[in-house]
């Protein structure tokens, strides 16, 4: 067996396109196994049929059908975010012109900590992100790997602005990674705010505000994970500004919307905050990962600076070598800005916002069928793109083993959420080719798992 082929150079585009054959008749052959949503059988079924797919994971002599193998049997136990009937998370099918520009990333490899390792990568990294923070009326911002890292990131950047006494307040059923972020900084305990409608009650937060010590940092929500709440960002500005409070916005769902003329009100207010995060692997239908977090002063981007004489050494930044170590906390990156600005350039602002609008749209459709059928009950109109719902009169045990049961069985993939006390089905709806016949046919599913 010769050297094997790489990815990149004068003979890596041949070597790929015979590879990449290779890859799309197994991605095909495996959806096709598949034949649904999800894998029937369940975790131990899906376990033992990749253990049989992939045998010795290191043998002593390579498989040259290793490729096919592998790819075919991840198609064929994937949960395919672009079936319409799988709806249960905030994981989007991504866009084809960002999965081939992610190919090409891989490809060229650049990895974004010193400027000698990805020259156009990071001009072009630059460019993206100022361009996407306008979008927020900031300064700047930084690219992240989603949410989790942006959450992170902001409560780190508060920190070593306003000093280790700094107050995380947040509502009840805010993002889990705020609290945590406070966890993992060495932060007091967070203050939680009641939110008795699913959004950060202004009241209570100016009441929390005026007892509780500061220096404050409020995390306020645009689009929450269970149930796409935004929360009331004018007045949780004005109460933050009132006292002298840092306002951080987690809008990884809702940001999304800052590209749809129909939907982009519902954001006013995130232009007060200090730092949001977007997240475009949600309503930006990017391959994972495709996060950003936007800052209103670029200053406090100098907590980030970091020096390693082997890649940003004074005398080369001094002579005009970008420093992009202070860009993140991370080190080795990866070009995921490639995608997006592929994205940004293919769509513009108009195709976008056609997504979004038609998600939402979707939305909307699919809580009337629940509200107009006698056997479900609606939480409430979706906010964004996603539906609370439940069968009529059951019990939370019965609302938890249809889902389970939809699971096992392949057929459909719904999430579940928490709302008034009571367990609800949770249908997120990120597929703007999904139809009306899917909103049916996905309705009248559950409604053959419900127990009688």
């Amino acid at each position: 067996m010769g050297m094997p082929p790489l990815a990149s150079g004068p003979h890596g585009t041949d070597a790929l396109r015979r590879l990449l054959d290779t890859v799309l008749d197994a991605l095909r052959a495996g959806t096709a196994a598949r034949g649904g949503p999800l894998p029937a059988g369940g975790p131990g079924a899906v376990a033992a049929r990749v253990a049989d797919a992939a045998g010795d994971i290191l043998p002593e002599r390579g498989d040259p059908e290793a490729l096919r193998a592998l790819v075919t049997a991840l198609a064929e136990g994937a949960a395919d975010p672009a079936h319409p009937l799988c709806a249960a998370h905030l994981h989007t099918p991504p866009l084809a012109v960002a999965a081939a520009a992610d190919l090409a990333a891989s490809v060229l490899n650049p990895s974004l900590d010193s400027w000698d390792q990805a020259p156009a990568a990071s001009a072009l990294e630059a460019l993206v992100v100022r361009a996407l923070a306008r979008e927020t009326d900031a300064a700047d911002a930084v690219v992240t790997t989603g949410g989790t890292e942006s959450n992170q990131l902001a409560v780190l950047l508060a920190r070593e602005t306003h000093g280790a006494g700094l107050r995380l307040v947040h509502a009840a059923g805010a993002h889990h990674s705020l609290p945590r972020a406070a966890w993992l900084l060495g932060l007091p305990e967070p203050v939680v705010v009641p939110a008795p409608a699913g959004t950060l009650d202004p009241a209570a937060l100016d009441e929390a505000l005026t007892h509780i010590p500061g220096p404050h940092l409020v995390a306020a929500t645009a689009g929450t994970t269970d149930a796409g709440l935004i929360d009331p960002l004018p007045e949780i500005a004005d109460r933050c500004a009132a006292h002298g409070a840092r306002l951080h916005v987690d809008a990884a769902y809702g940001a999304g919307l800052l590209f749809s003329e129909r939907h982009r009100a519902r954001l006013v207010g995130l232009e007060a905050a200090d730092t949001v995060a977007l997240d475009l692997h949600k309503l930006g239908w990017q391959p994972i990962p495709a996060g950003l977090l936007t800052v209103a002063d670029a200053d406090d981007l100098a907590a980030l600076h970091h020096r390693a004489d082997y890649l940003n050494p004074d005398d080369d930044t001094d002579a005009g070598l970008p420093d992009l170590l202070g860009r993140s906390p991370r080190t080795s990156r990866r070009p995921d800005v490639l995608k997006t600005a592929v994205t940004l350039k293919t769509l513009g602002r108009a195709g976008l916002g056609a997504l979004v609008d038609a998600v939402c749209s979707l939305a909307r459709e699919f809580a009337g069928l629940v509200e107009a059928h006698p056997g479900f009950e609606l939480h409430a109109p979706p906010t964004i793109s996603t539906v609370l719902f439940r069968p009529a009169g059951a019990s939370d045990d019965a609302v938890a083993a249809v889902r389970r049961a939809l699971l096992t069985t392949g057929r459909a993939v719904l999430g579940r959420a928490r709302a008034d006390g009571r367990l609800w089905l949770k249908a997120t709806l990120l597929n703007p080719h999904t139809g009306p016949d899917d909103l049916a046919a996905l309705l009248t599913l559950v409604e053959g798992h419900v127990p009688r």
